[in-house]
């Protein structure tokens, strides 16, 4: 008989219910999950490049600087693989095929605007006069 866990964000957890004999593993084994999901130099990019909403190859492509194309592909294949990225082949000829978030790939918008977010302040003081968000 399979033991039900329950669902609970970790923020939901009083602090004294966090102990070491029953917080770490199942956080860790989440925080494994997520960097197996989209670990990788380009990932990120992509997903990125895709919270506005559907884009073609090319324009992946054009709007990721430096990846190549064996590369978007590649990573492409392991986002959709992982349930984040659903690609659509259109009957159209010339054949296109567009890429688009899942639910699972747009709920990371939060995590993507938390970056953003850290990223910009981390450069304005590790960078002072370099570009930051308005």
């Amino acid at each position: 008989m399979m033991q039900q866990i329950e669902k609970r964000s970790h923020r939901e957890v009083p602090n004294e219910e966090i102990n070491m004999k029953t917080c770490p593993k199942q956080y860790v084994l989440a925080v494994g999950d997520a960097l197996n999901a989209f670990t990788g130099k380009w990932k990120l990019f992509i997903i990125g490049a895709l919270i506005p909403g559907k884009q073609r190859f090319s324009e992946l492509e054009k709007n990721i600087p430096k990846i190549n194309p064996r590369m978007l592909s590649k990573e492409l294949r392991d986002l959709e693989a992982n349930g984040i990225v659903k690609r659509k082949v259109n009957d159209s000829l010339p054949v296109s095929v567009e890429y688009e978030l899942t639910p699972s790939g747009y709920a990371m918008r939060l995590m993507f605007d938390s970056m953003i977010d850290w990223g910009m302040q981390h450069r304005a003081w590790s960078m002072p006069g370099k570009i930051t968000r308005q």
